[in-house]
């Protein structure tokens, strides 16, 4: 059994968190969460498909142009060599959850023009 007490944590970009709940040669889930006004970086993956659900707050995902705002318990699934970023633009901390198959981490190239990105601005480290 794993839960976020038991899960490999890590810290990224303006105070967002991350917790490896999976992390195999095949698969990664991840829960993640991130503060108000905080944005990755817009990039795409080469290999990775990944698969994101909302849990708490509200999410703004943007996907080759086009912006979708996730509720709880909504989700959004990305193909890879699509380009997209993920954003809080809530003023509330969004809590959700990445599924990446295969592994995203060393998969992302990062691609120019999307989302204002918002202050402090965190960097991906799926």
């Amino acid at each position: 059994m794993i839960d976020r007490q038991t899960a490999e944590h890590y810290s990224w970009g303006g105070g967002c968190d991350g917790w490896h709940l999976v992390a195999s040669p095949a698969l990664s889930v991840i829960e993640e969460r991130m503060p108000p006004g905080t944005s990755e970086v817009r990039h795409l993956h080469r290999k990775a498909n990944q698969f994101f659900y909302v849990l708490t707050g509200m999410l703004t995902i943007e996907v080759d142009g086009k912006e979708f705002a996730l509720s709880p318990r909504q989700g959004i699934y990305v193909t890879a060599g699509h380009p997209h970023q993920v954003r809080n633009a809530a003023e509330v901390d969004a809590e959700f959850v990445v599924v990446s198959n295969p592994p995203s981490h060393g998969d992302r190239v990062i691609v120019s023009v999307g989302l204002q990105t918002p202050s402090p601005r965190c960097t991906d480290q799926r």
